[in-house]
């Protein structure tokens, strides 16, 4: 009987949190699924039914669904990366010893702890075409002769609104990567000054392959949060112009706004099967771990 109780004793503490992301994650999950296969849309309540794979039809003729995933491709693929080189030369940077480096550490977390609604009206404000501090900074250094509409035209809004993302998602990798960085045992780059390595060996045969497992999950982990990223760019564009900035993510908001949410639905299930090609890994690497 004991045996028992002890047996049942860690799931009896793991119920309330189980039962918390079983409503909060999969019945949202599971209701999606359902809309999906119907025709879900509240500006004809009269009209909302079973409709069979006709959404999932209408989304794959869409050329603005193609256009958002070629768009939410280059969206991830320059975020993040930037966000992985940036992040970790600033990583290196704070790893080194110098004064105030614990104040330097605490500011610059301070892009990812900023809600992102906020950011993107930031550099809203700073893109702005007609008092943006960018603009107002170009033209008195002789850059351009006149201010640029950044966010209003199709040439630049795009790499406006990465550039802001990037910026977002440096501090993320610098302290995840500061701690790996922190985790290398001293011993090895002792071992490979009295060898002679140059600073780029050590980089590339010590410090980078120490922080594989580091670099790997947390690139998989950030390219899912940015491909999942509707608030920057909503508040910044709301995926204009001319759909230049929307994303699939963006699409699937606006759709859900416009009451169309079986439509919105359907195109969710796409997004979720192709961050699934991400999510599997990520969670075979962390399932390896224990």
């Amino acid at each position: 009987m004991n045996t028992r109780k002890f047996a049942i004793y860690p799931y009896l503490l793991i119920a309330p949190a189980l039962i918390f992301v079983i409503l909060v994650v999969f019945v949202p999950v599971f209701n999606a699924l359902l809309m999906s296969f119907q025709n879900y849309d509240l500006r004809r309540p009269s009209a909302i039914g079973f409709s069979g794979l006709k959404n999932y039809g209408s989304v794959l003729a869409d050329p603005i669904f193609w256009s958002s995933i070629a768009r939410t491709l280059l969206w991830v693929l320059f975020g993040v990366g930037f966000q992985f080189i940036l992040g970790f030369a600033l990583a290196l940077i704070l790893n080194q010893h110098f004064l105030m480096r614990g104040f330097v550490r605490s500011v610059s977390l301070i892009p990812w702890v900023t809600p992102g609604v906020l950011i993107g009206l930031m550099w809203r404000w700073i893109y702005d075409g007609n008092y943006g501090v960018l603009n107002d900074l170009l033209i008195k250094l002789g850059v351009c002769d006149e201010f640029i509409p950044f966010l209003a035209q199709k040439s630049t809004s795009l790499p406006a609104v990465i550039v802001t993302i990037i910026w977002q998602g440096i501090p993320f990798f610098s302290i995840m990567l500061l701690a790996g960085l922190q985790g290398i045992p001293s011993a090895l780059y002792e071992a490979a000054d009295i060898d002679g390595a140059k600073k780029y060996q050590k980089l590339f045969f010590i410090t980078i392959p120490s922080l594989r497992n580091t670099i790997f999950v947390t690139t998989l982990l950030r390219i899912i949060w940015v491909a999942n990223s509707v608030d920057v760019i909503f508040s910044m564009t709301e995926g204009g112009p001319a759909y230049a900035t929307q994303t699939l993510s963006v699409y699937i908001f606006n759709k859900a706004n416009s009451m169309n949410l079986g439509y919105a639905s359907t195109m969710s299930v796409f997004l979720m099967i192709l961050l699934s090609f991400v999510a599997v890994p990520y969670l075979r690497s962390m399932f390896k771990k224990h």
